[in-house]
């Protein structure tokens, strides 16, 4: 007897189910395979994997240790799992991924509950696939990119609990996960936020930092304070629902205020932004000659170097300080002089004013929108809000000015540099570059900035009359002087006739240091200045002894050591060592040193 119809048609169906079932696994599995095998895209291996190439945030020291800077593309630093409070890895464990010590890198429970609630409830994500998207981002893509990417970070998700510990995934994933305001690691983060290591993380901070990861510019607690504590209660919520916070301690937790303490080291704040300028430019440079085991150059910006300085931090803020109270007396009583006061002095330099108004990004903006220079100069003439340098103590001051009064203004501040150097070592202990690092950039002890020196070249010359037999009690005289290219040249002052070395020195007496050149030869000190480490152009011609000739305040500094040291030219020096991340020595810094006279 045959089968009744319903029946054949109720097992021809269950049969095709079951045969789609099938194609869908072997499908599925297929698709793994190809992924795994890099068929359908790049798949990174497992050393890639263990060892990713994320870009880490290079530290600069001063002589005692202590961080005074960061040069970054992203703000990262590494730290191990045991220097990382308990609170944190808490917090993070019950709001991203519950089940993250009982799953295997992908959580199908998980995964199916997305599904069902559309998402609602989370997106499924372990920790582990965060990782992995973490350490090879997502590209923009169509929807079946996005599955496809998806796959790919469930198959690497797998190889990493296969191959890593479940502390080394956490703490992986704690060193790369991004944070907000540039800053990258949970090290960083803590430091940023709270100027604490991340060992010393309350359980209130914890769920501050871990509650940003959702959204880390909508919870930021410097940004949206409210947003952010908010976060923080659910984030305590979660904390407790798994059990590791006791209901009693939450509600505590939950009532405090977010209390930051933001510390975060930019280019320009901090202690000697001018040295680390400086540092920054030569390690860049040093950089082109140290090579990684995989044949490539080191990167200053991400491969986390750690860079000894030789900066005294005492000292450093001693020079900063001398600059600011000198610098402060002597501004006063520059504008106080009528022609700047009333602006008359604007005058004479007028030229000099209109090319500094078309090099301002304003006026060139509006001349790109094509404007015409009148109307861009009404602009110019008319007051607008605008923070501006100033001496207080946070060293600027809102106010109302038009753009023109505003260059005229910040024209008229005064600059400095200002740089301490052993000179039996050559290590530059204190380097002030500029008055405001925000403001002027631009280093006034660097090599490359030069200014004719004066008087203070007399020294060098006098030492090397000394050594080629001048006596200090010796006679010289301070009459005008004729040489090949000028007849009786008179650099003026009191003429006394005949007076002895040593006085002429101490009463920098213009015309004696004219006799002097002439007797050693312009070529001879102009050779000898070169010894004594100063790169500049040198103009070869009598007033050479009165310093006429542009140098940097750097390689001034740098001749001047022979003079403490009985005749020894030391070169200067700012870096001791840089060493690698795992803290293998790079390259080494000496001082080099020369003989220059006889003691």
């Amino acid at each position: 007897m045959s089968e009744p119809k319903s029946k054949k048609i109720k097992k021809r169906i269950i049969r095709l189910l079951w045969i789609f079932f099938g194609l869908g696994i072997l499908t599925f599995s297929l698709l793994i395979l190809m992924i795994n095998l890099g068929w359908m895209g790049y798949m990174p291996s497992m050393k890639e994997l263990e060892n990713p190439n994320s870009a880490l945030a290079s530290d600069i020291y001063a002589e005692d240790g202590q961080l005074i800077g960061r040069y970054y593309v992203q703000d990262r630093s590494t730290t191990k799992y045991e220097d990382i409070s308990q609170n944190i890895f808490n917090a993070l464990i019950a709001t991203e991924d519950s089940r993250f010590n009982r799953h295997a890198g992908v959580d199908g429970k998980a995964i199916l509950r997305a599904v069902l609630l559309f998402g609602r409830d989370g997106g499924g994500s372990t920790i582990t696939q965060q990782l992995a998207k973490n350490l090879f981002p997502r590209k923009k893509g169509n929807k079946i990119q996005l599955i496809i990417r998806k796959m790919k970070e469930w198959v690497m998700s797998v190889k990493l609990e296969k191959r890593l510990t479940k502390n080394e995934i956490i703490n992986l994933y704690l060193n790369t996960v991004p944070f907000g305001d540039n800053v990258y690691g949970i090290k960083n983060a803590s430091l940023t936020f709270f100027n604490k290591q991340p060992s010393e993380v309350t359980v209130d901070e914890a769920a501050i930092l871990i509650g940003m990861l959702k959204a880390t510019t909508a919870y930021n607690p410097r940004i949206h304070p409210e947003k952010s504590k908010n976060r923080r209660n659910t984030v305590i919520n979660q904390m407790t629902k798994y059990g590791y916070l006791k209901s009693k301690d939450a509600v505590k937790f939950k009532q405090k205020p977010i209390k930051l303490n933001y510390h975060k080291i930019t280019h320009h704040d901090g202690m000697a932004p001018y040295f680390r300028q400086i540092v920054e430019q030569e390690v860049k440079e040093i950089c082109k000659t140290l090579t990684k085991p995989d044949g490539s150059n080191y990167n200053i910006y991400k491969d986390g170097l750690k860079i000894y300085t030789t900066l005294n931090v005492k000292m450093q803020g001693y020079a900063e300080q001398a600059v600011e109270e000198h610098l402060t007396e002597m501004q006063q009583l520059f504008i106080n002089q009528t022609k700047y006061k009333n602006g008359a002095v604007w005058n004479e330099y007028q030229k000099y004013l209109d090319l500094a108004i078309k090099s301002t990004p304003r006026y060139r903006r509006q001349k790109e929108e094509g404007k015409s220079h009148e109307q861009i100069m009404g602009d110019m003439r008319t007051p607008v809000e605008m923070t501006v340098f100033a001496w207080n103590k946070n060293h600027e001051i809102d106010t109302v000015m038009t753009p023109i009064d505003s260059i005229k203004y910040m024209k008229m501040v005064l600059q400095a540099g200002f740089m301490a150097l052993d000179p039996y070592t050559g290590e530059v202990k204190a380097w002030v570059g500029g008055i405001d690092h925000t403001y002027y950039q631009y280093d006034h002890v660097n090599r490359k900035t030069k200014r004719q020196v004066g008087s203070t070249i007399k020294p060098l010359l006098y030492c090397l009359a000394v050594d080629n037999g001048f006596s200090p009690c010796g006679v010289v005289s301070t009459m005008p002087q004729s040489f090949p290219t000028i007849e009786n040249y008179d650099a003026g002052g009191t003429k006394y006739g005949a007076m002895t070395m040593r006085k002429a020195l101490a009463g920098s007496i213009n015309n004696a240091a004219l006799y002097i050149i002439k007797q050693v030869g312009i070529n001879s000190f102009a050779e000898f200045m070169e010894r004594c480490g100063i790169d500049s152009k040198i103009d070869k011609v009598p007033s050479l002894a009165l310093g006429v000739t542009d140098i940097s305040l750097f390689e001034m500094l740098a001749a001047y050591t022979m003079f403490p040291t009985g005749g020894t030219h030391v070169e200067p020096i700012f870096i001791t060592k840089i060493e690698d991340k795992n803290g293998a020595v790079l390259k080494s810094f000496v001082p080099t040193q020369r003989e220059m006279i006889n003691k």
